[in-house]
């Protein structure tokens, strides 16, 4: 059987509205976060993420709102990331109507919360995001990842929304995460988030071969081609975009029937 992929739009929140930005920072308002899931659910998304991207407590009931209302409306999994971190905060999260969870900085800060995760509500619920940033100076131990042009590097995972190194290499911890009970990893690289250069192929694709379960890619589209890319060179399973569905440059079902037309199996 072919596995279709998947086509994700995401919504990074801040304070209840939808915001972008660039390199994880300069955030401007994009909307209303229901309203935009709505639409993409009628465009034939395949799934929505919610980042709660300032995910303090005081914002917690901001999104468990928000969760509420989107689950209450749309036909569609919905995964919930952003400020994650216990048992607690994911069965809240997953009350309220939310399919999976994402969890980043706490799963980095105490690896077992994947597998205590994984055991207490799924393997199917849990999703380990993974932020990287290259590094072109190599270190003892540190997967080799090759560059155009014959070079090479080893990508870093990054915490707290890109701000903090954490000297883990990205290949260990994704097999690692995989090992612990993760579903799916959700990828995002720091040299193309909101860049619109399109994604970054050589860690997407090595962390697809190095990982049995699902890859996300994220961070970087700015055309339809991006998202071919995304899954022939880089081999994601489902490709996550925000603000070129956001700001209208494209609808869900063009992307779909764009990469139907170049045989990428969709949901149609």
């Amino acid at each position: 059987m072919v596995l279709t992929r998947r086509i994700i739009p995401c919504l990074d929140l801040k304070d209840g509205r939808v915001v972008k930005g660039t390199h994880f920072v300069e955030l401007r308002d994009a909307g209303d976060p229901v309203a935009l899931a709505q639409r993409y659910n009628q465009q034939g998304a395949d799934e929505v993420v919610f980042l709660d991207i300032t995910a303090s407590k005081e914002a917690r009931g901001i999104i468990i709102d928000l969760i509420q209302r989107a689950a209450d409306q749309l036909f569609l999994p919905l995964t919930v990331g952003g400020g994650i971190r216990n048992l607690e905060d994911i069965q809240q999260i997953l009350r309220a109507g939310a399919d999976k969870v994402s969890i980043n900085t706490s799963a980095v800060n105490d690896p077992s919360l994947i597998n205590r995760a994984a055991e207490r509500f799924g393997t199917q619920c849990i999703v380990v995001a993974v932020d990287v940033r290259r590094n072109e100076w190599m270190i003892p131990g540190a997967t080799p990842i090759p560059l155009p042009g014959g070079r090479e590097c080893w990508y870093e995972v990054v915490t707290y929304g890109g701000s903090r190194p954490t000297g883990i290499d990205a290949i260990r911890w994704v097999r690692e995460a995989e090992a612990g009970g993760a579903g799916e990893i959700l990828l995002t690289s720091m040299e193309t988030d909101g860049t619109k250069d399109g994604f970054d192929i050589p860690i997407t694709r090595a962390v697809a071969d190095a990982v049995g379960i699902p890859v996300v890619a994220s961070g970087g589209v700015g055309t339809l081609e991006h998202f071919y890319e995304g899954f022939v060179d880089g081999r994601a399973d489902a490709c996550l975009a925000a603000s070129v569905f956001h700001y209208g440059e494209f609808t869900i079902r063009q992307v779909k029937e764009y990469l139907a037309g170049r045989g990428i199996p969709v949901r149609l």
